[in-house]
C-alpha cells in the first residue's frame, strides 16, 4: 500500500546509492588487473545492481525479494539511464554547465525520480498468478513472433523498415558508440538527416536509443529486425494482459485476448513487418491505460504512468499520441464525477503533454521547406476500410478488397483480430456483459471514437491511412471481449445461439470470397477450422480447457496466414542485403567521401532485386548508412523541397535522368555537395566521358561511377564554396557545430557550406549575428554583412525552440517526481 513518501526511506535510499558506487568502484578495480575494463565495467554493473536491489528491499523498503521485482528492477533503472542521459545533455547544451559537473547536475533529478520508480517496482504488490500470467503471455507472443521469421526470415525487415528503421538505428547505434548525442542531426544523410523533425527514430526514448546499440552489436539487419520486434510484440501483449486484467478480466481470457492482438492482421503485417514507428509506438499505449487507471485508484505514483505515456509519445509516432490523448478522454469520461481522481489525471496529463513540443514540434518547423505541409484534410479512398472489412475481423484467409498502393485490393488479412471474436458473440452472457461494461467507459468511448476514424477520411492533417487506426480500435475490443468473455458462455437457447454463430460465420465466408472469389479454397479451411474451435469451446466445460482452445485456435490461424500470405505484397519489397559486413565490404570504395547516386529503383530488373545482385552497385533509403557511406540517397518522411527540386530525389532517394546535367551546372552544385563520387545507373542515364576534373573510375553492366581527380578544400569541414573571402580554417565539431576563420578580400563574401538549410541554424561572426540562408538547391549559406573583414565564424544548430521545450519536457517530469511526492495517495482500496 502506497503512502506518503517518508523522509527515512529516501536517506536510506540514498544511503544505499552510496554504498552501491562503491561497491561497483571495488569488483571494477578487482578485475580490472584480470579482465580487459569494457568486461570488467559489465561485471561489476551486475553485481553492483544484484547488491542495490537486495538493499533496497530489505534494507530501505523492507520487502522481501522475488523473481517479478528482480526482473523489474533492472529495467527500470535502464529508464533512468535515459533521464539522466537527456538531464547531462541538457545541462551541458542549453545551461553551458562543464561536462564533468554536469552528471552532479543529472543526479540531484534523477535521484528522486529513481526512489520514486523503485520504490513502485519493489513495493507494488502483484498477485503471483498475475505475475505468472504476465510472463506467460510474454513467453507465448515471444514464441509465435518467430513463426513469420521462420517461413520469411525478412519478415520483420519489410519495406519502411528495411528502408528507413533498421539501417539508420544501425548508424544511430554507432553515433551513440562514439559518444555522439543528442542524435538531432545527420549531416551525411541529407535530406532524412534532420532526425528531430522526422520524430519515428525516437531520439528522445531511452528504450529506441538501447535498441540502436543493439542493432549495432547483432550486427545482421534482419535479425536485429527480428528481435526489436520481438520485444515490442512482447511488450504489447503483456500490457493488454495487464490492462484487461485490470478490468476484471479473467486471468485466462485476458491472456488469450493479450496473445490475439499482437498477432492479429495489422499489427503483424503492417506495424510490426513495416511500420515500425507505430509498433514502437502502440506497444506502450496498453501500459499507458493500465498505469493511468492504477493511479486514479491510488495504486502507484504519478510519476510511473508519467513514464509510461513519455515512452508512448517519445517514440514518435503521431498515432500514438492521438491514442494516448484518446484514453485520457476515455478515462475522464470513466471516472465519471469523482473530482480528486480527474484533478489527478489532469494533472499528469498536463504533465505529459509539456513533453509533446521537445518531440513533435520540429516536424512542423520543417513543414516551411520540406513536403509536410500539415493542411491536409481529403479523402482518395487509400487505405480506408468499410464497415464489412470491420466487422469480418474473425476470418484469417480474409483480404479485405481496400484500395492500397496501386492496387484495388490488398494482399494480407490487414483488419483481422481474432478467430472468436465474432463467432462467440452469440453465446455471451449479454445481460451480465452488459452490466461489466458500465465499468468500461474508457474501453468503449475508444471503441467508437476509433471505429469512425477507420472509415476515414485518408488524409487530416499529420494522419493519413486510416487503415492504421484499426490496431487502437482491436485494443479496445480486446478489452470489453476479455470482460464479456470473463462472464462464461451460455447454452440456453441452444439452437438459436447456433443460428446466429454459424450465421456469422457463413456471413464472414461470404464477405470473404466476395472480396477475393480466387482464394476460395482458403476461405473453406478457415470457415472449417473456425467451426471445429467453436464447438470446442462451447462444448468443453472446464475454463482452463476452453482457454486452451482458444490459444489453440490463435495458433492454427497465425500458421495458417503464415503458410498463405509469408509477406505483406502492399508494400515495397527491397529484398535489401542484411549483412554489415557484406554491405561495408561491398562500398568499400567510397568510404571517407560523399556520394551522388542517380538511380530508379523502378529500372532494376526484378530478378536482380529478387537475388538481391542490384544491392551490390546501388542502394536505396537509409541503406547507405548502414554500408558506412554518406549519400544524398536516404529515406525521408519529411523532404527537402529545394533539393528535391533540383535534383527530384523521391523520399527513398530515387532521381531522374535531369539531376545529372544540375549537377554540373554552373553554380557548380556537385562541388557545392562536396562529392567525391558519383554513381549513375546505365539505364536511368548514360555518361559517354567524364566531366573536367572527374574521371570514370569503374563502368560496368550496370552503373557508372565517376571520382574526383583532386581533394577537395577544407577537408576538416563542411564549407564546400566560398565567394569574397579567404578561408583559413575550416573545423567541424560534431554534426551540429562548425568553425570558419576567414579574412575578407572584398566584395559581397558569402559561404557556402554543405549542409541542407533546415530551420533551427545560427550563425555569429566574433559573437556578432549574422543572417542564415539557402541556396537554390537548399545548401546553408552564410552572408557576411559589410564592415565585417573577418573573423571566426561560428556554425550552429538545435531544433527549433530546443531550449524552451526541453525545459517543458524537464518541467513535466519535475511536476510528476512532485505529484508522487507530495500529493497523500490514497489506500488501495479492496477490488
Amino acid at each position: 500500500m502506497w503512502r506518503k513518501t517518508s523522509r527515512s526511506e529516501l536517506l536510506r535510499f540514498a544511503l544505499v546509492g552510496g554504498v552501491n558506487t562503491a561497491v561497483h568502484c571495488t569488483v571494477y578495480l578487482a578485475l580490472w588487473l584480470l579482465l580487459p575494463y569494457l568486461p570488467a565495467h559489465l561485471i561489476a554493473t551486475v553485481v553492483a545492481t544484484v547488491c542495490s536491489y537486495l538493499l533496497n528491499c530489505r534494507f530501505t523498503f523492507g520487502v522481501v525479494p522475488n523473481r517479478r521485482t528482480l526482473l523489474l528492477f533492472p529495467l527500470s533503472n535502464l529508464a533512468m539511464i535515459g533521464l539522466s542521459t537527456a538531464v547531462v545533455a541538457a545541462s551541458v547544451e542549453v545551461f553551458g554547465v562543464d561536462p564533468v559537473l554536469a552528471p552532479i547536475a543529472a543526479g540531484l533529478v534523477v535521484v528522486p525520480a529513481t526512489f520514486l520508480l523503485s520504490k513502485a517496482v519493489l513495493t507494488e504488490r502483484l498477485p503471483r498468478g498475475e505475475w505468472r500470467g504476465a510472463v506467460g503471455v510474454g513467453v507465448v507472443v515471444a514464441l509465435l513472433s518467430q513463426i513469420p521469421a521462420m517461413v520469411n526470415p525478412s519478415f520483420y525487415f519489410w519495406d519502411d523498415s528495411a528502408a528507413q528503421f533498421l539501417p539508420m538505428w544501425h548508424r544511430l547505434g554507432e553515433r551513440l558508440l562514439a559518444g555522439d548525442w543528442p542524435l538531432g542531426l545527420d549531416l551525411d544523410s541529407w535530406m532524412g538527416g534532420n532526425l528531430a523533425a522526422e520524430s519515428l527514430f525516437g531520439i528522445w526514448n531511452p528504450v529506441h536509443l538501447l535498441d540502436c546499440l543493439l542493432v549495432v552489436w547483432l550486427g545482421d539487419l534482419a535479425i536485429a529486425a527480428t528481435v526489436v520486434k520481438t520485444q515490442f510484440l512482447v511488450t504489447l501483449g503483456v500490457g493488454t494482459f495487464l490492462l484487461c486484467r485490470d478490468y476484471r478480466a479473467k486471468r485466462d481470457v485476458a491472456s488469450v485476448l493479450a496473445v490475439a492482438l499482437p498477432l492479429s492482421g495489422f499489427v503483424l503485417y503492417f506495424q510490426a513487418a513495416t511500420w515500425a514507428g507505430g509498433l514502437m509506438g502502440f506497444a506502450w499505449l496498453p501500459w499507458a491505460w493500465w498505469a493511468l487507471r492504477r493511479l486514479q485508484a491510488g495504486r502507484i505514483p504519478a510519476f510511473v504512468p508519467w513514464l509510461l505515456c513519455y515512452l508512448c509519445v517519445s517514440a514518435g509516432d503521431p498515432y500514438g499520441v492521438l491514442a494516448l490523448a484518446a484514453v485520457f478522454a476515455g478515462l475522464f469520461i470513466e471516472t465519471g464525477r469523482d473530482w480528486s481522481r480527474v484533478r489527478r489525471l489532469g494533472l499528469v496529463g498536463i504533465a505529459v503533454t509539456a513533453t509533446l513540443p521537445l518531440i513533435f514540434f520540429p516536424v512542423l518547423a520543417a513543414a516551411e521547406v520540406g513536403w509536410r505541409s500539415g493542411h491536409e484534410l481529403f479523402n482518395i479512398g487509400q487505405l480506408v476500410p468499410g464497415v464489412g472489412d470491420l466487422l469480418n475481423a474473425s476470418m484469417p484467409s480474409f483480404v479485405p478488397q481496400i484500395l492500397s498502393f496501386g492496387t484495388f485490393r490488398m494482399s494480407v488479412p490487414a483488419t483481422y483480430f481474432a478467430w472468436f471474436a465474432i463467432p462467440l458473440l452469440a453465446w455471451l452472457d449479454w445481460r451480465s456483459a452488459g452490466a461489466s461494461w458500465r465499468r468500461c467507459g474508457c474501453a468503449v468511448a475508444l471503441a467508437g471514437c476509433y471505429f469512425l476514424l477507420c472509415l476515414g477520411p485518408s488524409n487530416v492533417w499529420l494522419f493519413r491511412w486510416p487503415v492504421r487506426h484499426v490496431a487502437v480500435l482491436h485494443l479496445a475490443v480486446a478489452v470489453l471481449l476479455s470482460v464479456a468473455l470473463s462472464r462464461g458462455l451460455r447454452t440456453d437457447h441452444f439452437k438459436v445461439r447456433l443460428a446466429c454463430s454459424a450465421g456469422s460465420l457463413l456471413l464472414g465466408g461470404y464477405l470473404s470470397f466476395a472480396a477475393w472469389p480466387a482464394q476460395a479454397p482458403k476461405h473453406l479451411v478457415s470457415l472449417g477450422m473456425i467451426a471445429v474451435l467453436c464447438a470446442a469451446v462451447v462444448i468443453v466445460h472446464r475454463k482452463r480447457l476452453k482457454a486452451a482452445v482458444l490459444h489453440l485456435g490463435t495458433v492454427c490461424a497465425l500458421a495458417l496466414q503464415m503458410a498463405w500470405f509469408p509477406a505483406n505484397r502492399d508494400v515495397a519489397v527491397y529484398n535489401f542485403p542484411t549483412s554489415i559486413a557484406q554491405l561495408r565490404s561491398d562500398y568499400a570504395e567510397f568510404d571517407g567521401g560523399t556520394v551522388v547516386q542517380l538511380a530508379e529503383r523502378d529500372l532494376i530488373p526484378s530478378a536482380d532485386i529478387a537475388s538481391r545482385a542490384a544491392w551490390s552497385q546501388l542502394l536505396f533509403g537509409n541503406m547507405h548508412a548502414a554500408a558506412g557511406v554518406a549519400s544524398l540517397v536516404a529515406y525521408t518522411g519529411i523532404g527537402y523541397n529545394a533539393l528535391h527540386t533540383r535534383l527530384c530525389l523521391s523520399y527513398y532517394g530515387a532521381t531522374c535522368p535531369q539531376a545529372y546535367d544540375r549537377l554540373w551546372e554552373p553554380d557548380g552544385l556537385v562541388d557545392q555537395l562536396k562529392a567525391t563520387h558519383v554513381v549513375v545507373q546505365r539505364r536511368l542515364r548514360e555518361v559517354p566521358e567524364a566531366p573536367a576534373g572527374w574521371r570514370i573510375s569503374r563502368r560496368d553492366r550496370d552503373v557508372v561511377v565517376l571520382s574526383r581527380k583532386s581533394a577537395l578544400p577544407w577537408p576538416h569541414g563542411r564549407l564546400s564554396a566560398s565567394r569574397g573571402v579567404h578561408v583559413l580554417d575550416d573545423v567541424q565539431h560534431g554534426q551540429r557545430r562548425e568553425t570558419v576563420r576567414f579574412g575578407r578580400t572584398g566584395g559581397p563574401a558569402e559561404l557556402v557550406f554543405a549542409r541542407l538549410a533546415w530551420p533551427g541554424y545560427q550563425a555569429a561572426v566574433d559573437g556578432r549575428r549574422v543572417r542564415v540562408d539557402g541556396t537554390d538547391a537548399g545548401l546553408l549559406l552564410v552572408r557576411v554583412p559589410p564592415g565585417v573583414p573577418g573573423g571566426a565564424l561560428t556554425l550552429s544548430w538545435s531544433p527549433p525552440g530546443f531550449t524552451a521545450h526541453l525545459l517543458l519536457a524537464c518541467a513535466g517530469a519535475l511536476l510528476a517526481i512532485v505529484l508522487s511526492v507530495v500529493s497523500p495517495l490514497r489506500r488501495r482500496q479492496p477490488r
